[in-house]
């Protein structure tokens, strides 16, 4: 991947005066692991333990199971349920919140507190086993991001996984991811897009793409701001639901494309020079050549057929960008969410991000640069 970079920023210096055309992708870009900042030690570990995948233990779907079974044990002693008669899954985060929120102890309160101590054991057992790995030895800090965390339910329980990793006296510090986590998911693609295209343009498209939601958006560098990227932003966004709607493989494609096609029109009516490029997050481990090897599970149709290569289908429904031939890249999604914190992440060697969603994503990295590096340098 180095040698691939230099070669791009020699390419660079010959551009016309009235647009920058990148140079065509390589065919091993996507996945990428060595980057000029940092290195993408792991991601989409998939641990077994006696009850099958860690990770299926400590994500969001987890904490719901969790809480129905202590709901029935409840209802067992002839109780009526706290929390109404739909299912846990079903249960917006707001009606979890609003049993802690309680002013005094309630049978809500008590049945939501269980299942969060419950579920920040399983978070603390698997964090451990993850230390454990080649891959993430030496971690020191371990950002947790993902939908779930935003509540004040998922902030309790990261709180006292953190408590019970103390206890237990693992060198390790748990953070909350800096930005809004729908956020996170599509900044992180400016640390994965050519270099000579964030100086030549303003903003990139970005999609992150899960087993629930859909959210594409357009990143603006303002670099101008902060060399670093610790200043960008979304500017605009779009979250979609496709769980609710239940769309085919096909469909889904196709949807993605209209919200891209959207935030194309917006930058062009705004006047947002937007670079020829779209970045693709989602779960799995994504091969070279950008097709998914395994872990989309959760995701509408098969997604590791060889038949489907979802940057192929895009760039065909999007071929330019301000009349420039579209680059499309895709990568895990947790190893995006990740890189959106790599600016703070200066101060330590190795580092990793868990996603607390659908499922649970994972990645960690290591630092290449100095961690005494300014931010504006």
């Amino acid at each position: 991947m180095a040698s691939e970079d230099k070669t791009r920023s020699k390419k660079s210096k010959s551009k016309s005066n009235a647009r920058y055309a990148p140079t065509a992708p390589a065919a091993d870009i996507h996945g990428a692991r060595e980057l000029p900042a940092v290195l993408v030690e792991g991601y989409s570990l998939q641990l077994r333990g006696e009850e099958g995948f860690l990770g299926d233990q400590a994500s969001q779907t987890a904490f719901r199971e969790l809480l129905e079974r202590w709901r029935r044990r409840h209802r067992r002693k002839g109780k009526k349920d706290p929390l109404g008669e739909r299912h846990s899954k079903e249960l917006a985060k707001g009606t979890l919140d609003a049993a802690l929120k309680e002013g005094k102890a309630s049978e809500a309160t008590d049945v939501v507190h269980a299942a969060i101590e419950e579920f920040a054991e399983a978070l603390a057992e698997v964090i451990q086993s993850f230390l454990s790995q080649p891959s993430w030895k030496g971690v020191e800090r371990i950002v947790i991001g993902g939908g779930f965390p935003e509540s004040d339910v998922g902030e309790r329980a990261v709180l006292q996984a953190a408590a019970i990793l103390q206890e237990m006296k693992v060198p390790v510090e748990l953070a909350r991811i800096c930005h809004e986590p729908d956020d996170g998911g599509l900044l992180g693609w400016l640390h994965l897009t050519p270099p000579e295209l964030l100086e030549h343009y303003d903003a990139i498209l970005a999609l992150d793409i899960g087993g629930t939601n859909v959210r594409c958006g357009i990143v603006k560098t303002r670099r101008k701001r902060a060399r670093d990227l610790s200043k960008a932003k979304v500017v605009r966004r779009e979250k979609w639901r496709h769980a609710d709607d239940g769309p085919n493989r096909r469909a889904l494609v196709a949807r993605l494309a209209e919200m891209l096609e959207e935030q194309v029109r917006y930058c062009k009516k705004k006047g947002i020079r937007l670079a020829p490029f779209v970045g693709i997050g989602c779960p799995g481990l994504i091969r070279k050549d950008g097709s998914i090897a395994r872990g989309a599970q959760n995701m509408p149709g098969d997604w590791t057929s060889e038949h489907f290569h979802l940057p192929t289908a895009l760039a065909k429904k999007i071929p330019t960008i301000r009349g420039v031939p579209t680059m499309v890249l895709m990568h895990n999604d947790a190893v995006v969410q990740g890189l959106s914190e790599l600016p703070f992440m200066r101060d330590v060697k190795r580092w990793a991000v868990l996603t607390i969603g659908t499922g649970l994503g994972n990645a960690s990295y290591s630092n290449i640069e100095s961690s005494k590096n300014s931010k504006d340098s």
